[in-house]
């Protein structure tokens, strides 16, 4: 059978939403051809107008509560009133506490990510790709990191300078105190509010515009790593294998998001790899698989059952991988169209989430442990913890009520991070990570975010065993690498929102924890100052089946300063498997 057109090598259906087979203008213009305009009008009315307006209305509401209250402050310290009060507070903090917190945390990185960062990352960016321009070649390190910090700190103070100028605009308008006559006329309370609010964020884009300018730009800049250890005397290392973004498709001939017809088709390459793995395994015994993330390409079901099923026959490996999520794993809403968005109450997200943790459980739930928020140590294992849920979850995966979704909200923010504990006191332990921001909307799906309370339980796990080295792993980018990108777009869309804030908290632990990650799909080892950074290849992306692919095989070890360091790493090449014409 000889067909016109060989379905195994796909079609311009398959490149809907490729970012290597079509530029973004192509795909913007697709995404507002196919969007939903009921749909984007109430994901912005939730997510944007609605708290954009509270903000506005919040100071007029909080005066006329303070001038209340003011007028009737002795009532205030007669009867029943205060105790109540104290015991209503009381309960908010002691029930609500943490999710609340957590929402707050979530909604002022969604802020960031949203009205913040692509604008700075896009200036900073630009700035430096147009100064190292006119950079002569022969320029040393030290001078290119210098540019590179100039133009984050000048990106800082553009965003200042604009913010200021809409505040100018938007303060004639604006009111800050009033009454209950104010309240009355709602269009003079809208008009209030939105003026109210374009001077709140304002004011506070002053201030975020240069305190990312002035993070980056005083941070030790990324450079390569060229010094790599030797073997130590004791002998004792660590053989860890690092992939990242094997984005596993549920069709055999199927071809993924990204890389459209400019990829590989179906999942011969991840069969290729573990049959690889596998032989090198009986040769020279392995510690760790680490998949840092985008183990599917869209987070289905029949996905995560391939990455099962490709896994089964080598149970060695198995009993040695572990896996975080990444953002093709939980925010994709729609692998066909990039104009697909969620709304805050879909289910989908929720569903997305269960999958993942489903799947980890049953592959890593009986080795890695969460951690307790009060004393940091290990609470339990991740099977156990989520014993109780499983009902529930079960019940969620059969039915998808909007009920359970909010039931397992806590579910996943409580499971991670997920902690490998060291076999011994100065052994060597991993800390996986989420890094996903939360966001409805595909086309906008790989921002990143490391939350507060994950960074707490980092703090406090590596302080309750003082003497062991960690792998902190993670599927965000924490830092441009010092190289150029293929595009501009890459270092707009797909960063670790608070990248410099976490960066700076790591190298705390500088000498005892090394960094890995995927995202990108670029293999660079490189350090800030003495943190040591692990970005691993795609063994998928960027290649088709006719071309060679690879993934390294690192080696830590404590070197004679009793530092954690790597070896040079060894490369293992795929070959590349042609489909046969006939």
């Amino acid at each position: 059978m000889r067909p016109i057109v060989d379905p195994r090598q796909g079609d311009v259906e398959d490149d809907a939403s490729s970012t290597k087979r079509r530029t973004l203008i192509s795909l913007a213009g697709s995404l507002l051809a196919e969007i939903s305009i009921p749909k984007l009008i109430a994901a912005w009315t939730m997510l944007i107008i609605l708290p954009a307006l509270l903000l506005g209305v919040a100071p007029l509401f909080a005066s006329i509560w303070i001038s209340t209250v003011s007028t009737k402050a002795a009532m205030l310290f007669t009867g029943l009133l205060p105790p109540l009060l104290l015991v209503i507070l009381i309960g908010i903090g002691w029930f609500g506490g943490k999710p609340l917190w957590r929402l707050i945390e979530t909604n002022f990185w969604s802020l960031n990510a949203l009205a913040v960062q692509p604008v700075y990352a896009a200036s900073r960016e630009a700035l430096r790709q147009i100064s190292e321009w006119f950079l002569p070649k022969t320029t040393d390190q030290h001078a290119r990191n210098l540019v590179r910090a100039i133009s984050a700190a000048a990106s800082g103070l553009l965003i200042c300078g604009v913010s200021i100028w809409l505040i100018t605009l938007a303060w004639p308008g604006s009111r800050w105190t009033g009454s209950l006559s104010h309240l009355s006329s709602f269009s003079t309370l809208m008009h209030v509010a939105l003026h109210n609010s374009v001077v709140i964020v304002a004011a506070y884009l002053v201030v975020a515009g240069l305190a990312w300018g002035l993070a980056d730009a005083t941070m030790i800049q990324p450079c390569d790593l060229t010094n790599f250890a030797t073997t130590p005397a004791d002998g004792k290392t660590w053989r860890v294998v690092h992939l990242s973004d094997i984005h596993i498709v549920g069709e055999r001939f199927g071809f993924r998001i990204e890389g459209g017809r400019s990829g590989p088709r179906g999942n011969g390459r991840l069969e290729l790899l573990l049959a690889e793995l596998d032989a090198i395994h009986v040769r020279d015994p392995l510690d760790i698989v680490l998949i840092t993330g985008d183990i599917t390409d869209a987070g289905r079901s029949s996905e995560w059952a391939e990455f099962a099923e490709a896994l089964k026959p080598y149970r060695r490996l198995a009993e040695r991988t572990l896996i975080l999520p990444g953002n093709h794993d939980l925010n994709v809403v729609d692998r066909a169209n990039p104009a697909r968005l969620d709304l805050p109450t879909s289910p989908k997200k929720r569903l997305r989430e269960i999958r993942a943790l489903s799947t980890m459980v049953g592959l890593q739930g009986d080795r890695v442990r969460v951690i307790d928020d009060k004393t940091g140590k290990q609470e339990t294992l991740l099977k156990d913890r989520l014993q109780a849920h499983v009902t529930e979850i079960a019940s969620f995966a059969d039915r998808g009520s909007i009920a359970l979704t909010w039931t397992l909200a806590n579910v996943w923010p409580q499971a991670f991070p997920m902690v490998l504990p060291p076999e011994s006191d100065d052994g060597l332990g991993v800390i996986l990570l989420d890094s996903n921001a939360q966001t409805h909307f595909s086309f906008t799906n790989a921002l990143g975010l490391v939350t507060r309370e994950q960074m707490k339980a980092v703090e406090k796990i590596t302080a309750h065993f003082p003497k062991a080295k960690w792998i902190v792993a993670l599927h965000h980018h924490v830092v441009e690498y010092p190289k150029p990108a293929k595009a501009l777009s890459e270092r707009i869309g797909t960063a670790l929102v608070n990248g410099t804030w976490f960066v700076r908290k790591m190298q705390q632990l500088s000498g005892r924890a090394i960094i890995m990650h995927g995202h990108r799909h670029i293999d660079w080892i490189g350090a800030c100052g003495e943190l040591i950074i692990v970005s691993a290849p795609s063994p998928v992306m960027d290649v088709t089946d006719e071309r060679d692919t690879y993934f390294y095989i690192h080696t830590l070890c404590v070197d004679a300063k009793g530092r954690l360091n790597l070896l040079q790493p060894e490369r293992i090449v795929l070959p590349g498997h042609p489909i046969a014409e006939s």
